[in-house]
């Protein structure tokens, strides 16, 4: 079987399954599927997400799992007002509310969960055809 034909289901880990589904439920809002006994399952616009309960982990220091998001100034403002708070990097040209523009033209925010995982969410530049 084609993997390009399946669904993809993205992960993260949580040692504080508690915090974690506060975070994803009330703060980014997604849906609860399920609180089974080894992840928290979401709903996230069709993407099965399992935030997985571990005891111990280091989190990446790199975007783990991102959202592309049509308006990402009103996506930061709500996410914002939800008490997201936006990461900020050394080096990077980000603006007072932490979009950076990247090479290519799409532009970025980073968060993190409780657990420090780096989540984004991204706006794609238009393409001149529109």
């Amino acid at each position: 079987m084609a993997l390009n034909r399946c669904e993809v289901v993205a992960f993260v880990a949580t040692r504080e399954a508690h915090d974690a589904r506060e975070f994803y439920e009330r703060q980014l809002g997604l849906r609860l599927i399920g609180d089974e006994p080894y992840a928290l399952v979401f709903d996230a616009h069709g993407t099965t997400l399992r935030v997985t309960k571990v005891s111990e982990f280091e989190p990446a220091p790199h975007t783990v799992l991102g959202w592309s998001v049509p308006d990402i100034e009103s996506s930061v403002a709500e996410l914002g007002e939800r008490g997201v708070l936006f990461e900020r990097y050394p080096g990077l040209r980000q603006d007072t509310r932490g979009i950076c523009t990247v090479l290519g033209g799409a532009r970025v925010a980073w968060f993190k969960d409780p657990d420090g995982n780096v989540l984004s969410v991204t706006e794609q530049p238009r393409s001149a055809a529109e």
